[in-house]
């Protein structure tokens, strides 16, 4: 049996979205920027696309940017706001958990002779408030929390951060990479300035990312040439990727009931099955605030890369926390915020469940984990 439980890192793409891609690769193929019929034929499917999406998070249309990646809408936002608006201040804020590529671009800035603050976290992985606030001076000009942490799932208060920055006079991003479809996303309700989001998390293509940038903010384009997306992001148009990016979030949020609760039900059932059958493990972040598809669980005495391995080896898919930071094997900067145990932090195992799981799958997993501890426990160097 092969079981896929690594959906956070990425997603098998649905037929159905992969289906609405096709035509633009063989029969809709035209460059969005000519001024011929086909060309001006996707100029308009860009632009249906882009109101179908405002209507979704209730953002204006004109303040969307298609990108190559969440990781590139990042480096645009944290960049380009700060860069665009130095005359406001030089000051970023960015919690202590944030993905790779916003806590590399802070540090770019932080070398650029920018000011960069990193907003603590408690044990259950959610933002201290009163940090924040005592952070916050006239001069800061950007704060960005995510709103689904990527490795533990932790949901953060959106609403009530974008009300403090905002109080403060600053501006406010949140990546919301990992929280389609589980939260609802009312850019206009909660304030948000600045959003990225990317396709391959929610069963879309790879290669299709989304910036929502307030329209009324100066920002400076992180990628300049042909003058595409007003300006604000050159390159020619991926219309497939745009399409199918699209067709993946209206699907999402049409069926989110439905699968929140399948996700939810087999989470569940995963997590009280790993604790009758493996002693010593524990949950990492808030078992509350979280999002219903994520299981981060600390395995004492074991390295996470030991069983990662093994249960690869048995046809199971899972991580040890952020795929953007498997290949060099770095403690991760989430795990530490936590302020776990230094014995602690390349224990875990992040589980992340989709819609393709079923509860078979469930069961063949627990079975080959309780005997990948075991046999791992048996000779571990770890006390």
């Amino acid at each position: 049996m092969k079981v896929y439980l690594d959906n956070a890192a990425t997603t098998k793409i649905d037929p159905r979205v992969l289906a609405k891609m096709k035509p633009y690769y063989l029969r809709h193929y035209g460059n969005a920027s000519s001024i011929h019929a086909l060309g001006q034929e996707n100029d308009l499917a860009i632009k249906a696309c882009k109101a179908k999406i405002g209507q979704i998070f209730q953002a204006n249309p004109d303040g969307l940017v298609f990108t190559s990646s969440a990781t590139e809408a990042n480096n645009f936002i944290i960049k380009g706001v700060m860069r665009a608006n130095q005359e406001k201040g030089k000051h970023l804020i960015v919690s202590a958990i944030e993905h790779p590529c916003v806590l590399n671009s802070a540090r770019e800035l932080a070398d650029e002779g920018y000011r960069v603050d990193y907003l603590p976290v408690d044990s259950d992985g959610l933002v201290k408030l009163d940090e924040l606030e005592k952070m916050m001076k006239p001069e800061t000009v950007l704060v960005s929390v995510m709103a689904v942490n990527n490795e533990i799932g932790v949901i953060q208060d959106i609403a009530k951060i974008s009300e403090l920055v905002h109080k403060k006079g600053a501006y406010f991003h949140t990546d919301a990479v990992q929280a389609i479809p589980y939260l609802n996303l009312d850019i206009k309700k909660l304030k948000i300035d600045f959003m990225s989001l990317s396709a391959h998390k929610f069963y879309g293509p790879l290669g299709a990312g989304l910036a929502f940038i307030n329209p009324n903010i100066k920002i400076k384009p992180l990628i300049v040439g042909g003058g595409q997306e007003n300006g604000l992001r050159a390159g020619t148009y991926n219309i497939p990727a745009i399409v199918g990016l699209t067709e993946a979030l209206i699907l999402s949020y049409k069926e989110r009931t439905a699968y929140i609760k399948k996700v939810k039900a087999l989470r569940d059932y995963f997590w009280t099955k790993i604790k009758q059958a493996i002693p010593e493990v524990y949950l990492n972040g808030s078992a509350s605030k979280r999002t219903p598809n994520n299981l981060n669980i600390r395995f004492r005495r074991i390295e996470g890369e030991a069983i990662l391995m093994d249960l690869s080896f048995k046809g199971i898919y899972v991580s040890t926390g952020s795929a953007c930071s498997a290949q060099n094997l770095k403690v991760s900067a989430t795990l530490k915020a936590l302020g776990l145990d230094s014995a602690d932090l390349n224990s875990n195992i992040r589980f992340s469940l989709g819609r393709y799981n079923t509860k078979a799958e469930i069961d063949y997993t627990v079975k080959c984990l309780k005997d990948t501890v075991k046999r791992l426990r048996q000779f571990t160097p770890i006390v």
